[in-house]
């Protein structure tokens, strides 16, 4: 039987027959050895504002905590790529403006392109028709100001405004390479918010995984966590005052749990989880091995995701290429660990 390898190779070189002979080598070359990808870090910046009585201090707190406990705990990340800025002592520093911007002018500077980086706000907000704001302790960023720090961060930014008033940060934090998911679809709803506890508890939650591959995506947290707040305003008989929308195709209009629409692909290949395990970070050829199987796959997810708009022969061709070097991949995983 011909080798995964092999087939690959020949797989290559059925394909370069019409390239260049230089493009052709490198193309052979690239499928002999492990692929080298940049970047791969994750990091989070989770920011819990004014509380504005004890029983909202206490619930942003047990939030902020228990999300970095999962986050350190159960996917790894070193505990220098989480900052956590709240208004108790217990958060590390004050969520005040200057501090936010020297979170973010930080991880502007250690984040680079392949990196995913997790902007979370929990607390109260404020939104009319002139501007929003999210509450910090003292002097309130508007959300102008917000997209003025974000907007530089190199690498793909998750930007979660779980708060009252959220609504008018999707247009202003929209881009490219970028997935946002606020807790409203309208300056109206103005009412605290039910929406981080659910997408927090996501991440520790198995009935999340909807594919279960073993891992929450970010779409995969909006869809849990929209589902728990629509259904606990069910069981207790009231009109939801909170309904989030989520918008990763930079138009900044976004859409809710119930209506279709293209928002949500690049979340569907988002995770917060590292690709490479603590354990394997410092092998440097595990590492890139690891780094190109989670681009793998992506490029699956997608592939799957649009095999209605794909032809059928192309759609073929290219679930057999992935497949087969994703089989490359784990087989030589196994071999080397």
């Amino acid at each position: 039987m011909i080798s995964l390898q092999r087939a690959l190779q020949r797989r290559a070189h059925r394909r370069c027959r019409c390239l260049p002979v230089v493009v052709c080598a490198a193309a052979v070359a690239w499928l002999s050895s492990p692929a080298v990808a940049r970047g791969g870090e994750r990091y989070a910046v989770i920011v819990t504002g004014a509380a504005g009585g004890p029983d909202y201090a206490q619930k942003y707190h047990s939030w902020r905590m228990g999300f970095v406990k999962t986050l350190t705990e159960t996917l790894g990340y070193p505990p220098d790529h989480v900052v956590t800025l709240g208004e108790d002592a217990a958060a590390g520093a004050k969520a005040t403006g200057e501090n936010v911007r020297s979170a973010l002018s930080t991880l502007r500077n250690r984040a680079v392109d392949g990196d995913i980086s997790l902007v979370l706000l929990i607390g109260h907000g404020s939104a009319d028709a002139e501007e929003a704001k999210f509450n910090l302790v003292g002097p309130d960023l508007t959300v102008d100001q917000w997209a003025a720090l974000v907007r530089p961060i190199p690498g793909r930014v998750v930007f979660v405004n779980a708060a009252s008033g959220s609504f008018p940060f999707l247009a202003a934090i929209a881009g490219r390479n970028r997935v946002v998911l606020t807790a409203n679809d309208s300056a109206a709803q103005q009412f605290e918010t039910s929406f981080p506890d659910f997408f927090i508890k996501a991440f520790a939650d198995e009935g999340a995984d909807q594919d279960k591959n073993g891992k929450v995506s970010i779409l995969e947290a909006f869809t849990f966590a929209s589902a728990n707040v629509k259904s606990a305003f069910e069981q207790k008989g009231q009109l939801a005052t909170e309904r989030a929308l989520i918008d990763d195709t930079g138009a900044g209009v976004g859409r809710d749990l119930e209506t279709e629409g293209k928002d949500g692909q690049l979340a569907q290949i988002t995770y917060l989880q590292p690709e490479v395990p603590a354990g394997l970070a410092g092998n440097p050829i595990l590492a890139n091995l690891m780094r190109r199987r989670a681009q793998l796959e992506e490029s699956l997810t997608l592939l799957k995701s649009n095999k209605e708009s794909t032809p059928p022969a192309r759609y073929e061709e290219e679930l057999e290429r992935i497949l087969l070097e994703i089989a490359r991949i784990d087989r030589e995983l196994r071999t080397r660990t």
